[in-house]
């Protein structure tokens, strides 16, 4: 299990401007989207490993943090692949939650990773340094998952969502993974799933939106 935290809900101004970032062309949002993210981050609870989870409890649990969260910037270097020598002491790793390769070539590139690397673009001051490491990619097969049900979506990416050795996260750094709308939790946790075979504990999973 592993915890899920959203900045919104899937309605309103949200909806509207994911729907234009991520269908409509207007890539020009990735920065103000990138960087809500990236407020979001300096304030979750991350330990290497994952955080203590309540096994009593039935799902991850989704938590609004649109109107809870500080507008402070998270402190964050380019996202280049680094060494795990070159990590400072202060360090978070964003693993994108992938797209389908036919979707990612309609958007001009996969979307996720594209506000992963705005968020980690924003102001360095405070000394946190975030590693962009796409980890994690679709293989061909996958279905639009708009519309299908949790046990569908987990069928569509059963087998079907890989690690991909070039984006290997750096050793003994949180991992949150990052995606732009929590529907039924199935990609969450197939991409902790995904990233827990290589020896990786997600520690927690961040969204723009909730949706469901």
């Amino acid at each position: 299990m592993v915890r899920v935290f959203a900045l919104a809900r899937y309605r309103g101004v949200g909806r509207k401007l994911l729907i234009a970032f991520k269908e409509r062309g207007r890539r020009d949002l990735a920065p103000s989207l990138g960087r809500v993210l990236a407020e979001a981050l300096v304030e979750l609870p991350l330990e290497v490993g994952g955080p203590p989870v309540d096994r009593a409890a039935p799902h991850a649990t989704v938590l609004p943090l649109a109107v809870q969260v500080p507008a402070r910037a998270i402190c964050a270097a380019p996202a280049s692949r680094r060494s795990a020598a070159e990590v400072p002491d202060r360090a978070l790793c964003l693993v994108p939650a992938p797209s389908r390769r036919s979707a990612a070539r309609v958007r001009g590139g996969p979307h996720v990773e594209r506000l992963a690397n705005a968020a980690a673009r924003v102001l360095a001051a405070r000394g946190i340094e975030v590693v962009v490491a796409p980890a994690l990619e679709l293989a061909a097969g996958a279905r639009d998952a708009v519309g299908l049900s949790r046990e569908q979506r987990m069928a569509n990416l059963t087998g079907r969502l890989r690690f991909r050795e070039a984006g290997r996260p750096p050793p003994g750094v949180p991992i949150v993974v990052l995606d732009d709308v929590v529907t039924t939790g199935a990609t969450a946790a197939a991409c902790t799933r995904a990233l827990a075979a290589e020896g990786f504990t997600v520690s927690a999973v961040l969204t723009l939106l909730a949706a469901g």
